[in-house]
């Protein structure tokens, strides 16, 4: 997909008028990630949020509509240039995350998104963070592409972003989170992603079976972790580089990962969840996939393994990942321990927020017992 933005040669007219804090335009405020930063960065930046529909409604942010993907990010000649002698830093967040939406629409969002960003901070001469994610890492194979065409453009989208963000000649930093959880301390995370509707499955017993080694990792960080880490990059004035913002060595397994949703159903009342079936990888092609095709599992059933699939085919290669978490302007380094102490409070926040549910599979459970007596 060919830029439609030369590159800036000549800058707008210098900035007018004192400021008291500089401003830092961010893109996705609205998704998990983008709130996390806001409330790292509200303390020492003017945020500047572009948003397309929905209001985020923040007294600590200001709002400009616009559209990612349109030329001048949907703004007048004017705005444009207004914009571009305002800004300081440029945080792009945003990104079409939903692996269900056509590829075509991903890649578009993605990669037009980037180069539209990237203009504005060649104009307005400021640095660009760019959120990418760490399984780049990962090539996705010729079957992934067939069964998993959405997970494959996203990867590539991402890919292809980042190599522009290389390319532009402006002051550009990568930063790859890995799998994004929720807040260390209170599990809370600010809408559904894949990570949080696995947690649930796994607390409500819903899947039998998984993809992967019994040792495989999951490469997890909680979203304030990596919230942490880009401020201490934006604040530090870190104007290149590329930043992995994994867990590492320190992640934790798929049996721990299984066992902390098991304890957390048993604390809510549940019957103890039966730990998945672990499929080694190379088998899911040759043999749970189709099986799944052919199969008479209820539509949802099999959707959901489905989806599992496609999570751990993509999330669980190239791992161990490094990490650049407590590296000089880089927040703070993970450890085992505290990587799981945060899943248990995400998963108990995800059960406490859902007790009407948690209280219906307790009854379904109840159920027998109570007929036989």
């Amino acid at each position: 997909m060919p830029s439609d933005n030369p590159r800036l040669t000549v800058l707008p007219a210098g900035r007018t008028g004192p400021r008291d804090r500089p401003t830092l335009l961010l893109t996705g405020g609205s998704g998990v990630l983008g709130r996390a930063l806001i409330d790292e960065l509200a303390p020492d930046y003017d945020l500047l949020c572009l948003r397309r529909n929905t209001p985020l409604r923040d007294p600590r942010v200001r709002e400009l509509q616009g559209d990612l993907v349109a030329p001048r990010l949907g703004l007048s000649p004017r705005a444009w240039h207004e914009l571009a002698l305002e800004v300081d830093v440029v945080l792009h967040s945003a990104a079409e995350t939903n692996w269900r939406t056509p590829p075509e629409d991903i890649t578009r969002t993605n990669v037009r998104g980037a180069d539209n960003v990237l203009d504005l901070a060649a104009r307005a001469d400021a640095p660009l963070y760019l959120m990418s994610t760490a399984f780049v890492a990962n090539t996705p194979t010729d079957e992934d592409r067939r069964r998993f065409p959405g997970a494959a453009a996203y990867l590539d989208s991402k890919s292809r972003a980042e190599q522009m963000t290389r390319d532009a000649g402006v002051p550009g930093v990568i930063v790859r989170p890995s799998v994004v959880m929720g807040d260390s301390s209170t599990g809370r995370i600010a809408g559904q992603q894949g990570l949080t509707k696995t947690i649930g499955s796994m607390i409500l017993g819903q899947v039998p079976v998984l993809p992967g080694a019994p040792d495989a990792r999951i490469d997890m960080v909680p979203q304030d972790y990596v919230a942490q880490a880009v401020g201490s990059l934006v604040r530090g004035g870190v104007g290149a580089g590329e930043y992995w913002l994994t867990a590492g060595r320190q992640a934790i397994d798929v049996r721990e990962f299984a066992d902390v949703c098991a304890d957390v159903a048993v604390r809510h009342g549940l019957p103890r969840p039966q730990r998945p079936r672990l499929i080694p990888v190379e088998a899911v092609h040759r043999l749970l996939l189709p099986m799944l095709e052919g199969t008479a599992l209820p539509v949802s059933v099999r959707r959901r393994l489905e989806h599992y699939a496609e999570l751990l085919l993509v999330f669980q290669r190239t791992l161990p990942f490094d990490t650049s978490l407590g590296e000089p302007h880089c927040g703070t380094r993970p450890t085992r321990a505290g990587i799981r102490a945060a899943l248990v409070r995400n998963a108990e926040s995800w059960a406490e927020e859902r007790s009407a549910l948690l209280s219906r599979h307790r009854a379904a459970a109840a159920a027998p017992a109570e007929v036989a007596s």
